[in-house]
């Protein structure tokens, strides 16, 4: 049978985008169809746009800082909402045009229409109303937030989709949720001016990271100004005289502007035709796939967040790389899901590789723990009461560092260089043995020799 194209892409995410890009370079005919603009949650909605709203809401402090370091404030300067969406909206711009560009490059054909399964071949394109087919076919269509559809008014919230387009910035707001996304608006509204609450059900933020990390950045919180109510959830949402009312299953009340879901994500798959097309998911929602991305149709793959793995988008880049290697290049590759590095952009932010502790005992019994926790330099003159904490989790017998956890400023680029190390297998005698580069916050690393707990 011949087809219209050798892989037809549903999704213009990073996977989707690079698996594309890389299929077209190796020879493979590739359409890719997305219904809104290309570059994906990540670019448009996410990653990106948010690390532009996490620089914009640290000027505040770090104008509050200078002043310890001899710079006199003649007054505060303002802040401008609209300039800083409007600056960001330019920036989006630029890059959906750049990974445009690199796609029209490639030889990839973009469809901007909705598409939607019909067989294991046939894909229907909604916009154009027509049918295409291909012999191979990748969904990487993402994940969508999700509202806790059983709290009525639940739809009087925004999610993060858009929380970035707000009209005004409010004067307050309650935030449901206790993952990365909640935690970093908060830092974030917080740091605007906005009176920030942070409602979430259970007793510690950041559930799946390292325990101290978390009991760090609750005092955190607290420092910057933001109230968390935990153990309790939303029951009802009201709308009374131009404001919201939340009301709290412990009994609470909360009035404020705007209310924000951030309890998570699910995989985009309504919709889809993934049943017409023999694809099979999970209760959840997500995508069944083998270690090939190949799901229950031989012929579909899928890939990033839609498969509910490890929802990062340089997994999903990693992915699609991967992917295409196997398919298109003869070049068999698999993902490799071991010591993939995370960020949390939080205020001061995380940057954690490897297991937490909790992880390493569960698996091997014993082990060992060192940790510094001090102030940084950059807040002494400041007196800026925010703390830095790093942590070191060694196997006892091997003395291999099986993670690496630190909350503080520049976390995430001083973990993407230990990433490197712990995936080597370093170990922590070769840690001691290197030199400390000083006055750096970083030096710690190589400097910590006492263990606190084994």
């Amino acid at each position: 049978m011949k087809f219209d194209y050798d892989l037809f892409v549903i999704g213009a995410g990073s996977g989707g985008v690079r698996a594309s890009r890389l299929a077209s370079q190796a020879g493979a005919k590739v359409g890719l169809a997305e219904e809104s603009r290309v570059g994906g949650t990540c670019v448009i909605r996410g990653c990106v746009p948010k690390k532009m709203f996490v620089y914009a809401s640290e000027f505040g402090r770090a104008f509050d800082d200078a002043q310890g370091y001899g710079w006199v404030q003649r007054g505060r300067p303002d802040f401008n909402w609209k300039l800083l969406v409007d600056n960001k909206d330019r920036e989006i711009d630029r890059l959906n045009g750049i990974y445009l560009t690199n796609l029209e490059k490639a030889g990839v054909e973009v469809l901007h229409t909705r598409a939607v399964l019909k067989d294991a071949h046939t894909v229907h394109l909604v916009g154009e109303d027509r049918d295409v087919t291909a012999e191979k076919i990748l969904i990487a269509v993402g994940g969508t937030p999700v509202r806790d559809t059983s709290v009525e008014g639940n739809e009087l919230g925004i999610t993060s989709a858009e929380a970035f387009h707000l009209p005004e910035l409010p004067k307050r707001m309650v935030i449901a949720g206790g993952g990365y996304i909640a935690i970093e608006f908060a830092f974030i509204f917080a740091g605007l001016g906005v009176e920030t609450t942070l409602v979430y059900r259970g007793p510690r933020l950041l559930k799946y990271f390292d325990d101290d990390l978390s009991k760090q950045l609750h005092v955190e919180l607290d420092h910057k100004g933001i109230r968390l109510i935990t153990e309790t959830i939303f029951t009802k949402i009201e709308e009374t005289d131009g404001e919201k009312v939340v009301h709290l299953a412990n009994g609470d009340t909360l009035h404020t502007d705007v209310v924000f879901w951030a309890i998570g994500r699910a995989p985009k798959t309504d919709g889809l035709g993934l049943d017409a097309a023999g694809v099979e998911t999970r209760p959840s929602g997500a995508i069944i796939t083998d270690d090939e991305h190949r799901t229950t149709q031989g012929n579909i793959f899928a890939l990033g967040d839609v498969t509910d793995r490890v929802n990062l988008t340089p997994v999903a880049i990693r992915e699609g790389v991967a992917f295409a290697e196997t398919q298109f290049k003869n070049n068999p590759t698999k993902m490799d899901y071991d010591c993939i590095p995370k960020a949390v952009f939080s205020q001061p932010p995380i940057g954690t590789v490897g297991m937490t502790e909790a992880e390493a005992r569960d698996e091997y019994g014993e082990v060992d723990i060192y940790k510094s926790d001090f102030r940084p330099m950059k807040h002494v003159l400041a007196n800026n009461p925010e703390r830095m904490l790093i942590k070191l989790v060694v196997h006892p017998e091997t003395d291999k560092v099986l993670g690496c956890h630190i909350i503080g400023d520049d976390a995430p680029e001083i973990i993407q260089a230990v990433a490197i190390a712990i995936k080597a297998g370093v170990t922590k005698a070769q840690f001691d043995a290197t030199v400390a580069l000083h006055p750096t916050a970083a030096e710690e690393l190589v400097l910590m020799r006492e263990k606190t707990a084994s």
